[in-house]
């Protein structure tokens, strides 16, 4: 995109500068800058962008109410799968005012490492679903979805600074995460009357089995709270996850709406959503079974060797 506008800002970059979202969103990230910005970060900057590199630096930017504050950057470029040219670039930020420089540089390295191996696959991900998404897509609201994948994997990645805080291994908590993401769609997709249960046992897995596992209950949660429950004053969507046999993993989620209409199936291989979670199924080699209960819906996603 021209100027490159920023697409997307999370909850703690609102926090740290005072801007809303509204705002921030389709601006350059240049009018975070001041009197007080350094010209020789600002140029170095906009080199990396035009070269499309990774860059991380600590330089002076301005809140909304004009007050400066010492910012730790971090940016990246999230390249074309096909082209290997740049689609998006990603930006990463800290309020480093009260740190001490050797502090920020060791802070600094630590993310450069995550970003190289974790965040820029996952993020490439993201920019092939957008992009099934562009292709068949007759209207904009309908991205609102993509929104809320990306928010998923945020709630992955704070659980991942979580667990490098414990460890170094690449797993994290499952149960946490699936937790968050529950908790974080029945706050975007409820309504009065709906509630939403969590019974999560503690369990860990790799990090890119808990991406694809994330995904797959951020859909299906996401298509109960949204559909299940048209006419209904009141509802009980529940997620339960346990350990099964040699180190599988099982996910429940019921609910108590209307169930699917006669003579149809989900999830539907003509929808998007349908197409990933069959693409995430296989890549876990996984199995989820849709079936009616007594009332509402019962799905079950058996995942094999999940904790290995």
């Amino acid at each position: 995109l021209d100027d490159n506008p920023i697409v997307y800002v999370n909850r703690a970059f609102q926090k740290v500068t005072g801007y809303a979202s509204e705002i921030a969103v389709g601006q350059n990230c240049r009018f975070l800058q001041g009197e007080g910005t350094e010209k020789e970060h600002i140029d170095a900057l906009r080199d990396a962008v035009r070269k499309a590199e990774d860059i991380g630096l600590t330089l002076t930017n301005y809140r909304a109410d004009g007050s400066e504050f010492r910012n730790s950057l971090l940016i990246t470029p999230i390249l074309d799968a096909e082209t290997e040219e740049p689609v998006f670039f990603l930006g990463l930020q800290r309020d480093v005012s009260r740190d001490r420089e050797a502090e920020v540089r060791a802070h600094m390295d630590d993310l450069i490492t995550e970003i190289q191996h974790r965040v820029k696959n996952h993020l490439s991900m993201i920019v092939g679903l957008i992009r099934m998404q562009a292709r068949t897509s007759e209207r904009p609201e309908e991205f609102n979805d993509i929104s809320r994948r990306v928010e998923s994997l945020q709630l992955l990645y704070e659980e991942m600074t979580a667990a490098r805080v414990r460890s170094n291994e690449d797993r994290i908590q499952l149960g946490s995460y699936l937790g968050r993401v529950a908790a974080a769609i029945a706050h975007i997709d409820g309504r009065p009357g709906v509630r939403m249960n969590v019974d999560v046992a503690p369990l860990e897995v790799e990090t890119d089995t808990a991406v694809r596992i994330g995904l797959i209950v951020s859909e299906i949660l996401t298509n109960a709270m949204q559909h299940a429950f048209i006419d209904q004053r009141s509802g009980l969507v529940e997620l339960r996850v346990t350990a099964t046999d040699e180190g599988g993993v099982r996910a429940t989620i019921t609910d108590d709406g209307v169930g699917l209409p006669d003579g149809q199936c989900w999830p539907s291989e003509t929808s998007l959503g349908g197409r990933i979670i069959a693409g995430l199924c296989e890549g876990l080699n996984a199995t989820l079974d849709a079936s009616s209960g007594a009332v509402g819906m019962v799905f079950t996603l058996e995942v094999p060797k999940a904790r290995d």
